[in-house]
């Protein structure tokens, strides 16, 4: 499959996605990666998220980027996560038919996109979990499978380090801190893929 954005139909009307695969054998997993807040200049094109892409790329993963409503050529207006989880639904269930069905799903997202990784869960039931810079403060991200990948700066300025680990804490999930890095990890994108493949690398080895 090309990386050239296509169209496909959506909730709110066409929604612009980018879909990757290797070329010479089948997908090792599907990976579907959701962008930052809308209303903050995200897109799929977020170099956070195209660092999260080429992690997975280069596992030998099918890759599915998107933009939510509004962004792009997606049709639609922001919806303050309500809309974008079924806009979320309908990529996943578009990608499901690039991919043999059996192929295990990781799921990821930075910063907004954590949020709606988080409502899609119910539906998604992904294999792996990715959150990068989740949005605890100003959305509420439900809980989350023990083995998620959570992974926030410790000078993050716009979402505290205080507030992720206030919600990681009841849950005893283990958090990832990058020291001295901010929410867009400038200078660590290199360090970032790294970590995600090798959280990733058993379930892709497998297949």
């Amino acid at each position: 499959m090309s990386a050239i954005p296509t169209l496909i139909d959506g909730p709110a009307g066409p929604l612009e996605i980018r879909f990757s695969a290797p070329a010479d054998a089948a997908p090792k997993a599907l990976a579907l990666i959701c962008h930052p807040l809308p209303t903050h200049g995200g897109t799929m094109d977020n170099k956070v998220v195209q660092t999260l892409a080429r992690a997975f790329s280069e596992l030998g993963c099918g890759v599915m980027c998107f933009n939510f409503r509004g962004v792009g050529a997606s049709a639609g207006s922001f919806d303050e996560g309500i809309g974008e989880t079924e806009d979320a639904a309908a990529v996943l269930d578009h990608a499901r038919t690039l991919v043999p069905a059996a192929t295990p799903l990781i799921a990821a997202g930075f910063s907004f996109g954590c949020y709606v990784q988080s409502r899609l869960l119910p539906r998604s039931n992904p294999d792996k979990l990715v959150l990068v810079g989740p949005a605890v403060g100003r959305f509420q991200i439900a809980a989350v499978p023990k083995d998620t990948l959570i992974v926030h700066g410790e000078a993050d300025d716009v979402v505290s380090l205080a507030d992720v680990m206030n919600w990681a804490r009841p849950q005893a999930l283990p958090v990832v801190v990058f020291p001295d890095t901010g929410h867009f990890f400038h200078g660590r994108l290199i360090e970032l893929k790294a970590l995600v493949q090798r959280h990733c690398f058993e379930l892709v080895q497998g297949k």
